[in-house]
């Protein structure tokens, strides 16, 4: 079937906001099903015109108030009867994004057997308790699909494939009211059904009408979820399976691989973290490592693979690391993930300093300096450092747009958060101009460099890491050189219930000679990675790459005599 889609707009009483929605849909010509549940006889006057006045729209209604999902479905039989292969689901109230038609559309022709789901991107209007209280449902969608996939369960505006999801609807008791959106997905997600996320912008607006039950319909949503989570205990089996025996692709580079649910995870250990403190929360991070550790092969192969090198490079005559092991590595980064939360939400953990009279002669001395650092311990910690004397502004040097939207979890865990995130895809002229402005003003720039630029064609020196030659960027040194400033390395590891900032000099300035250009690069970045080496020595659970770090097939990093265990 080609790619048909049409419009579908349940209504409940939002007279007053009908009639401006459907005019600005009307602008991309496609029919739309309006289903009226059960109205009041003012919205049914008003739409009755609407329908009139109208040509695009279809107007159906249900007798008796049924429900959301009721009209919702009831809406979707009809246009599937109609022809129609897709049906965009938006809200009467105003809510959704009408300018984001035309993105979930093209979507939707690229991806036709996927849902493309909204995810909200909210503004202040937004009541937070309703806000935080979302992320406990994801966190059950993500353990009732096993999967991390559905970025946000509850949003109404989605593009559906009509043929799959009748099929369900005629096939499955799916429920018919608020815990409708909820249900769907999780059924579409069982089927196989793939998701597509798109940020979309979702308001509240003053004066909005709200058919949302506090009691009645969380009962309801819990209810449900009790359903869901039985259900996916029967269908555990196939699930599984179907994640360990699905082929990854393992030539993609770490930038190109898709965030795992990064937004909202943080959003849901934040809430648990405010209701419930850091011990319970620390305790809700060992089924959603448990669920990452099992459906993430990538990852948890990758894992192995490092703590293995680290077994050989240093000799060990003990038991190799096991699977176990790659469980504990992934738990120290969520719960380095939640001292971060913590951190922001001003519960930062003890931080010792030893070389803290270095870091003060250099702010006191008002100059700008870049800091380079790794994915190594809590890097994030640097807000602690920025604060110390309150001198200077640190700004962090990021590569991809998820620090868009982490940067928006941590705005809302502390508005003051000061550490500025400079967004860049690539290093050009415009950049270093940029951030040679604020190295003159007395400020700092962190870059992290032990990961490969993003770019096809990034330059990258291989050196000596771990026993083994590992592509490591030139960029960092090379924007050093353009800089023209001090060059200091900064790591920040755990150390009992606390942290502790190693602070070291590395060059008083990099100099890149036009003729020794590449043996100086080499010089440069081999420093660096003995020093990052020394380093993940001695906390190797807290190096954060999950991903083959040394580009090689899976096998080859490690002597074939460390490989007796079979690989998942």
């Amino acid at each position: 079937m080609s790619f048909q889609p049409c419009l579908l707009i349940p209504i409940y009483n939002h007279q007053s906001t009908i009639v401006s929605t459907v005019d600005k849909l009307a602008a991309y010509g496609l029919t739309i099903f309006i289903v009226d549940d059960g109205s009041d006889l003012a919205t049914q006057q008003v739409l009755a015109k609407l329908a009139s006045d109208q040509p695009l729209v279809k107007l159906y209604r249900l007798p008796v108030n049924a429900g959301k999902g009721a009209a919702v479905m009831h809406g979707m039989e009809h246009a599937y009867a109609s022809g129609y292969s897709h049906a965009l689901q938006i809200d009467a109230d105003g809510q959704h994004d009408v300018a984001d038609v035309p993105r979930f559309l093209e979507q939707g022709q690229l991806h036709p057997a996927s849902v493309i789901c909204g995810k909200p991107i909210y503004d202040d209007s937004v009541p937070k308790g309703r806000l935080y209280g979302r992320y406990l449902t994801h966190f059950w969608v993500w353990i009732e699909t096993l999967s991390f996939q559905i970025a946000d369960s509850m949003c109404g505006f989605r593009l559906y494939p009509l043929t799959a999801t009748c099929k369900l609807i005629n096939q499955s008791h799916i429920p018919r009211r608020m815990d409708f959106d909820i249900a769907i997905v999780v059924h579409l997600a069982w089927l196989g059904l793939g998701f597509i996320n798109l940020p979309t912008r979702v308001i509240y607006p003053v004066g909005g009408l709200s058919h949302f039950r506090m009691w009645q319909d969380n009962l309801n949503i819990s209810k449900t979820h009790t359903r869901l989570f039985f259900g996916m205990l029967k269908r555990l089996p196939c699930l599984l399976w179907r994640k360990l025996s699905s082929k990854k692709e393992t030539s993609l580079h770490w930038s190109q691989l898709a965030e795992r649910g990064t937004a909202s995870g943080l959003g849901l250990v934040a809430a648990c973290y405010r209701w419930l403190g850091k011990p319970l929360a620390r305790l809700m991070l060992y089924p959603i490592v448990a669920y990452f550790f099992i459906s993430n092969r990538r990852a948890r192969t990758a894992s192995l693979n490092y703590l293995r090198r680290i077994h050989a490079f240093q000799s060990n005559t003990g038991p190799q690391p096991a699977w176990n092991k790659a469980f504990h590595h992934m738990l120290s980064f969520a719960r380095s993930a939640l001292d971060k939360l913590g951190a922001w939400m001003g519960d930062t953990p003890p931080v010792t300093f030893p070389n803290q009279q270095e870091m003060d002669a250099l702010l006191a001395a008002g100059k700008g300096a870049m800091l380079i650092g790794a994915h190594l311990g809590n890097l994030e910690m640097m807000r602690a450092i920025a604060t110390l004397k309150n001198k200077t502004s640190v700004n962090a040097v990021v590569y991809t747009d998820h620090a868009q939207r982490f940067n928006r979890v941590l705005e809302n865990a502390n508005n003051s958060f000061c550490i500025n995130l400079i967004q860049v895809s690539h290093f050009g002229a415009d950049t270093a101009i940029m951030l040679k402005e604020k190295i003159d003003q007395g400020e700092l720039i962190v870059i992290v460099g032990d990961r490969t630029p993003p770019a096809e064609n990034g330059r990258t020196t291989s050196v000596d890491f771990l026993g083994m030659p590992a592509p490591f960027a030139q960029g960092p040194f090379i924007l050093a050189s353009l800089l023209e400033c001090p060059v200091y390395l900064f790591f920040c590891l755990q150390q009992g219930k606390g942290y502790r900032i190693h602070f070291e000099h590395f060059a008083d300035e990099i100099k890149l000679p036009r003729r020794e250009r590449q043996q100086a690069l080499q010089a440069y970045v081999q420093q660096y990675a003995q020093r990052l080496e020394s380093y993940c020595l001695q906390a190797p659970l807290q190096w954060f790459n999950f991903y083959d770090f040394w580009a090689t097939p899976a096998k080859k990093q490690i002597p074939t005599h460390l490989y007796q265990q079979e690989q998942p």
